[in-house]
Formats: C-alpha cells, structure tokens, sequence
C-alpha cells in the first residue's frame, strides 16, 4: 500500500467531517483527491505542476475551487454546493471547522454512481432515447455558452496545432508501454495530414461562431442520469482545453461510446446533436476529433503510472485502459 499524505489520512476518518460519515471511499485521479462520503463529496487538488495546470499554491487551488463550482454549475447547477476550508486546529485536521485553512476543497452533493452513463453502459441500460437527450441537452448548452471574438481565437490553426504537438510530445516517453512506436507514428502522421489538407475548415468553424466556452472533458463518466441530467466535472484549469469546436466535444462522448462497445449509441447521439443544432458539418470533422480525443484519454491514462501515490495493482489496469484508448484513436484514420 502507499503511505498517503497525513490530510489525506485525516480525510478518512469520520470525525474530520461536520456529519460523521458511517463510510469513506478515496477515489484519486492524477490532480485531485476525492472523498465520497455518502451525502457529499469533497474534492481536494493535488499541490502540483502538471504543466497544462499549476495547482502548487494554496492560493491557486482556492482560485480553481471557485473557478470549478462556478464552471460547473452551467450543467450541473444542484450539485455544486460551495468551496469549504479544511482546517488544522491544535493538531487536528476537519473540514469546515474553525481555525487556519490549510487546504480547500469542492463540496458537491454526491450523485449516485451506478447512474453514471459509463457503468450504466456496462449494463446495457442506457437507450437511444437517453443519449437524444443527452445530445439537446448539449445543443442548448453550446448555443447559450460564451463565446467572444478571445474565445473563437482558440480555433485558430495554431492552437489547434498546438494541442495535437502537445499530445504527442507528452506520451513519446510512453512508447513501448501504452502505445506502440508504429501506432504513435501512424496517429501523428494523420493528424498533421488532416490539419494541413483543411485549414480552411478549421477557419470556417472559427468565423461561423462554432468555438465556444465549452465543458472540456465530456466523456462518460462524467454524465449521470439522476434527477435530469447532470453533466459534471468540466475543465476548469486550463482555457485553452475548454475553448474549442463544439464538434470537438461532441467528438468525445462519441468516441467514448465507441470505447464502452457501444458505436450504434455513438451514432444516435451524433445524429441527435446535429438534428437539435443544426451543425452537419461536424461530420466533416468528427473523425479527426474522435482520434485526437480518444488520444487525449490514452495520455491522461498513462499520466497516472508517473503518480507514486496510486497502487501498482490500480496501475496495471490503468496500462490497459490506456492502450485500449490508444488503439481505439487509431482506428479512427482507416474510415
């Protein structure tokens, strides 16, 4: 077992909490700790530099708290409650109690993760008419989200260059461990291919007000079927990751219905989108985004085997799902 920080082995025990949860679930991701407590969850962010994030201060983590709550009730605006200190007083550590802050952390009421689409698709219970619904719910979002002549310069060709030489500049040190060396070659040559072959499609896009102020990280797990539908845990850290192409997002539920197994749900849910906006030219695009996207989750996958906090039995599953994601962003460049 790995020896967590002392606040996070304080955050385990009951008495840190205002309402002595009977039960407490660790769940962690390369950022952020999070602590399921069974009528709420808190989530506390890593002091780390990650590169496209910088959460090393207390100051900085207090601001992206905010910044999360805020983003996030745009989709989701019942379940984010409040940033809350987390205090150290005569040597105990509690969360929203009196005395220094030592840390903050996200308050969210806890939804119910069996209604999560990502397990609910392991059951086979999730309908077209769900992902219909999913894809109006997601066409009223990106009409209303903000976008400003700052926003839709994140469309232009550079940054798009930029995130794509990003990916593969992060994931060289993973060849021959998520990724094989022919598939990499193969993903990057594509992807500059593409990029060169349409510029004047990403420009299009541009003009045409299709790069918005968007969510940022919309795969499945982050979709849940509760009261409505609850579409959480966007970007907060980064702009650049969540200024981008409706189609971009759109993109990444799609692919990831792919992954779960289920691509007749990927193409309702395309189909949907376009019918409730009225975007068909998002096919012209969508595969190139699904492959940057599916990409995009094989590198954030791979990024946890560097984390020394996560157990090496959870690191063998995290290999395979990388390259499962990887070999999933390959398929995409033989349709």
């Amino acid at each position: 077992m790995v020896e967590q920080p002392p606040l996070v082995q304080a955050l385990l025990t009951p008495e840190a909490y205002p309402h002595r949860p009977e039960k407490i679930e660790m769940v962690q991701t390369q950022m952020s700790f999070i602590f399921l407590t069974g009528n709420y969850v808190y989530k506390v962010k890593k002091p780390v530099d990650l590169g496209y994030l910088d959460y090393t201060t207390l100051e900085k983590r207090r601001h992206f708290c905010h910044q999360e709550v805020v983003l996030n009730r745009r989709l989701c605006p019942d379940v984010y409650l409040d940033v809350v200190p987390i205090i150290e007083h005569k040597g105990d550590i509690s969360i929203e109690g009196q005395g220094e802050a030592i840390e903050y952390a996200v308050k969210m009421l806890q939804l119910p993760q069996e209604r999560t689409m990502d397990n609910l698709l392991k059951n086979n219970q999730v309908t077209e008419e769900m992902v219909q619904q999913v894809a109006q719910r997601l066409a009223s979002f990106h009409q209303k989200a903000e976008t400003n002549e700052r926003i839709a310069s994140y469309g232009d060709l550079n940054i798009v260059i930029t995130n794509t030489e990003e990916n593969f500049t992060q994931t060289e040190k993973y060849i021959g461990i998520t990724i094989s060396q022919e598939k990499y070659d193969t993903i990057k040559s594509y992807t500059g291919d593409f990029i060169k072959e349409y510029p004047t499609l990403f420009r299009q896009r541009a003009e045409g007000g299709r790069i918005r102020d968007c969510h940022g990280d919309l795969h499945a797990a982050h979709v849940c079927f509760t009261d409505g539908i609850c579409i959480f845990d966007c970007i907060e850290f980064n702009e650049r990751f969540r200024y981008s192409d409706v189609a971009n997002e759109v993109a990444f539920l799609a692919m990831d219905l792919d992954y779960h197994g289920h691509p007749d749900l990927s193409r309702q849910f395309v189909e949907s989108y376009i019918q409730a906006s009225g975007d068909e030219e998002i096919l012209r695009l969508l595969d190139f985004y699904k492959c940057y996207r599916g990409y995009v989750r094989g590198k954030v996958e791979s990024f946890k085997l560097d984390d020394p906090l996560i157990p090496a039995e959870e690191k063998a599953r995290i290999k395979d799902v990388a390259s499962r994601y990887f070999d999933l962003a390959g398929s995409y460049i033989s349709r």
